[in-house]
């Protein structure tokens, strides 16, 4: 049996970040453990690889929802990254932190030192952005490069001047001040190949002799002496039980879904379902798994004339020009991220910050098929509600912790969710029937102008919406005697000693924007609250 200072569970965005920054000083020892193997396969570097890794069992936890009443009974993958790196090994590579109002209404809850101000140091910290910004809000010496969409296609530009045109005016940097408006999206892309936060952070931290880390391992439980962790149990990769002890602090970095699993198969969760699964109540917290949350996402398909889409240029004939291109350097679709452009807009003209957020891609899938291209030109849009109503739940299923988990995020429940999903399929119809689009927009394909109706486009939603993979909120932050919280504003676990949860599952409320950005942020400030610094320190 081994001991470390700390045991972070999970090598993924945080787990990554919260390595590197606690063993910098070289002082502290860190135990990394990760339920997933290494992260050194080609399609995990190459952008375009994406469609190799995100579905099977290899590169993700092949999780499924619960059947959705909103969703008329339909069930929904929703993979979550299970190799070293974490979703960001696996994930679409878009920078976007987010609104200021997200993270204020964080602080507003009651968690002390939460709000955007207190938080920009945070994102600063880690970022090296190559390309324009304001340094007040931009970073410029950290880990994580930044870059900007270098493959302009004619389609994408059409496509922002009709948002234009409709009065959603170009912006050149969502990530520094407003966020309404159109633009090509950022990226964690440099020289063609992904920048996860394995290669950032955590490769640098695994140089220093002080840390360890431990691929294969899927975590049992925690060592809990009373009411204070002491260590992790885990099976290694040939099934074999293993303990490792952490002296100061053990870290739950395991995401949405495995952290509150793993506080439940420890002890720490709702009474009543610890009961049922016959594990011993050691801290009643009836928030864990609650409150899960997800970006739910609706697409339309158009048929595309008079340009080169990525359908094209990722298939044969152009396609092993691409990959020449992608081996000198030069703009490549295999360097692209599977979304490159944005409206983010209002569904209501009188609103003051943007509230629903249209992607778009100039290429398009087949329908019903996982990530296979149209064998025509095409173009998507896909309509989202950014801060979703619907909550719902991951509860554990047995005590074996191989068995996976109930998850139910309960897409589209909330009527509001509804209306401004509705609200930006319509302007999507806007956006592909518009002046600018005219020369490229040949039909609608999906799902098809003979759908008009309200009650018709929601229910294909309903039939054909999909995860945005941003799963938050399981073991929420907030004060102690909140019953629906897990962590406090420090992000230590309630009632608990030694325990801290530091991942994507203590936001509050999900940010009107893609996670990893604001994962990173919760990392290099849960190390600071770890380490006794302040943000001060970070500038």
């Amino acid at each position: 049996m081994e001991t470390f200072d700390y045991v972070v569970v999970g090598a993924g965005a945080a787990g990554c970040v919260l390595t590197n920054r606690l063993t910098e000083d070289g002082t502290a020892t860190v135990c990394v453990l990760e339920a997933g193997g290494k992260d050194r396969h080609p399609f995990i570097s190459i952008p375009a690889g994406f469609v190799k890794t995100l579905y099977g069992d290899r590169f993700v936890w092949p999780f499924e929802t619960e059947p959705s009443a909103a969703l008329d009974g339909r069930t929904v993958a929703i993979p979550q990254g299970k190799v070293v790196g974490g979703s960001s090994s696996i994930n679409g590579m878009v920078y976007n932190r987010g609104q200021a109002a997200d993270f204020d209404s964080w602080a507003q809850m009651g968690n002390r030192g939460w709000g955007f101000e207190d938080f920009l140091p945070y994102f600063k910290r880690s970022e090296q952005r190559i390309g324009i910004g304001d340094d007040h809000f931009r970073g410029r010496t950290g880990e994580l490069p930044i870059t900007d969409i270098d493959w302009i296609n004619p389609l994408a530009e059409a496509f922002l001047a009709a948002a234009e045109g409709l009065g959603i005016p170009r912006i050149a940097d969502y990530n520094a001040g407003t966020q309404f408006g159109a633009g090509y999206f950022q990226r964690y892309i440099h020289k063609g190949k992904r920048v996860s936060a394995a290669k950032a952070f955590l490769r640098p931290a695994l140089r220093r002799q002080q840390t360890s880390l431990r691929t294969r391992a899927q975590v049992v439980a925690l060592v809990m002496e009373g009411r204070k962790a002491a260590g992790v149990r885990y099976r290694d990769g040939d099934g074999r039980e293993q303990v490792v002890r952490a002296r100061r602090e053990v870290i739950l970095s395991a995401g949405a879904v495995n952290s509150p699993k793993i506080l439940q198969l420890s002890g720490i969760g709702p009474a009543d379902l610890l009961n049922e699964l016959g594990v011993p109540v050691t801290v009643p917290l009836a928030g864990v798994g609650e409150n899960l949350r997800d970006h739910y996402s609706v697409r339309m398909t158009a048929r595309a004339r008079n340009v080169v889409t990525i359908n094209e240029s990722a298939r044969w004939p152009r396609l092993p020009l691409e990959i020449a291109k992608w081996l000198v350097g030069k703009p490549s679709v295999l360097a692209l991220c599977p979304t490159i452009g944005f409206v983010h807009g209002k569904s209501h003209p009188a609103l003051e910050e943007s509230d629903l957020r249209i992607l778009f891609t100039p290429g398009s899938y087949q329908d019903g098929r996982v990530y296979v291209l149209d064998e025509y030109p095409g173009m998507t849009c896909g309509a989202a509600q950014p801060r979703p109503e619907s909550s719902g739940y991951v509860r554990a299923v047995s005590r074996d912790p191989g068995d996976a988990p109930t998850v139910q995020p309960n897409y589209l429940a909330a009527e509001a969710d509804q209306r401004i999903t509705l609200a930006g399929l319509r302007l999507v119809r806007r956006l592909f029937n518009s002046p600018e689009l005219a020369p490229y927009f040949e039909s609608e394909t999906l799902p098809g102008a003979a759908v008009t109706s309200d009650d018709e486009l929601l229910d294909f939603a309903r039939k054909r919406g999909n995860t945005g993979y941003h799963l938050v909120g399981t073991c929420r932050m907030g004060p102690e005697g909140d019953t629906r919280t897990v962590v406090d504003d420090t992000l230590r676990v309630h009632g608990v000693e030694n325990l801290r949860v530091i991942d994507a599952s203590i936001m509050p409320m999900l940010p009107s924007a893609n996670t990893f950005a604001a994962t990173i942020a919760i990392a290099e400030k849960g190390a600071d609250l770890i380490r006794g610094r302040s943000a001060a320190v970070v500038e």
